[in-house]
């Protein structure tokens, strides 16, 4: 079946269905690992959703790591819908921690919280956008293309955080490569602090109030994709960049906007990592969140909704995999390593293998109803 064909199929089949077939392909060849390492799948996976959502601690955990996931999608689909494929949100994400920090480590001391938490916010955007805009550039002006732009600028951003850490930012007096921490007024509240002030008892853990700005980039973004003009010349030139080219629209414009767009939202990772839970500018805070947007992103169908979803599935993924680790003897943390990347290889790289399947699938069935009403109609008659 082509593209085309597989593009038919009905919105809650593409959407609902198949994401959730791969996601069972996935876990059940992940638990045929698990097997095949003489451990037990149902354990295994009992253990995972126990230690992700099997407790208010638990869930925190899980909820902080989908936040981070959340602005890591959101980033990658916002250049796929300009046609574009942005693997620079580890280092979009680096270099939103660089501009976060120096400018916590700079005001800090001399603004109150209600107004540099907001100016963090925005430095991290900002860097991100401005680290994304230099491929952006390149491929709009220069014919670079992106894919390989953007992954050394990954390698770029890492070589300069490390620089500065090592050389400028790490106290004289420290062995740790990290900077100074942060005063607690640009530290991101946290949400167990939050509803310690409300008088109700929650388990302390990493979740903050980034978490809200993940949600409002989530709707920030369906807004600026399906409702603005703006949004509406993104994805024409996605879709077709030579018409909409020869509809008024300026392709190269398009590219900066949907890259600095893309970066700003991988900067804003910066807040929940750094400010969030750090409190301090460390080598490799964003650990690969960049990469596994990607996954988030393909799985959720580039769309806010279902990119929430997914950052929730691979929150569960990272929070129970920990916890597998630990209670299971003889299950190491590359073992879990490995169901997550099978997890990531089915549901999210692999998620259009099985659409013609589904595809012919819903067509005979289509076919089969349309014969039975017609007999249906000649018994009648």
């Amino acid at each position: 079946m082509s593209q085309g064909q597989s593009q038919t199929l009905p919105r809650w089949i593409d959407v609902g269905l198949l994401p959730l077939w791969n996601l069972s392909i996935a876990l059940a060849v992940a638990g045929l690992v698990v097997w095949g390492i003489g451990q037990s799948p149902a354990q295994a996976f009992s253990l995972m959703v126990q230690g992700a959502l099997g407790s208010a601690r638990g869930i925190g955990y899980t909820l902080y790591y989908a936040t981070t996931f959340i602005f890591t999608g959101l980033a990658v689909a916002v250049a796929i819908h300009a046609g574009l494929f942005n693997i620079g949100a580890e280092g979009q994400a680096t270099f939103g921690g660089l501009g976060l920090g120096l400018l916590a480590l700079s005001l800090g001391p001399l603004l109150p919280a209600a107004l540099l938490l907001p100016l963090l916010v925005l430095a991290a955007a900002l860097f991100g956008m401005l680290w994304a805009l230099v491929p952006a550039y390149l491929q709009a002006w220069r014919g670079s293309h992106i894919v390989i732009t953007t992954i050394m600028f990954n390698f770029l951003a890492s070589s300069l955080n490390v620089y500065l850490l090592v050389n400028w930012l790490r106290p004289k007096t420290s062995m740790s490569v990290e900077s100074a921490s942060f005063v607690d007024a640009a530290r991101m509240p946290g949400m167990h602090d939050l509803a310690a002030l409300l008088g109700w008892n929650m388990p302390s853990s990493p979740l903050n109030l980034s978490l809200l700005l993940a949600l409002l980039a989530c709707v920030f973004v369906y807004w600026f994709i399906w409702k603005s003009r703006a949004g509406f010349a993104l994805r024409a030139v996605g879709s077709a960049p030579r018409a909409a080219h020869y509809a008024g629209i300026n392709p190269r414009l398009q590219v900066l906007v949907a890259m600095g767009l893309s970066g700003a939202l991988a900067g804003l990772v910066a807040v929940n990592e750094i400010s969030g839970v750090q409190g301090k500018l460390t080598l490799d805070f964003v650990a690969g969140a960049g990469f596994t947007g990607i996954a988030v992103s393909l799985m959720g169908r580039n769309h806010p909704v279902g990119i929430v979803l997914a950052a929730l599935l691979f929150g569960v993924l990272y929070q129970g995999g920990v916890e597998v680790s630990f209670e299971m003897p003889g299950f190491s943390r590359e073992m879990v390593v490995t169901a997550q990347g099978l997890i990531v290889l089915f549901a999210g790289a692999m998620a259009t293998v099985s659409a013609p399947l589904f595809g012919r699938i819903y067509a005979a069935c289509k076919q089969a109803s349309k014969q039975g009403s017609k007999r249906g109609g000649q018994l009648n008659g």
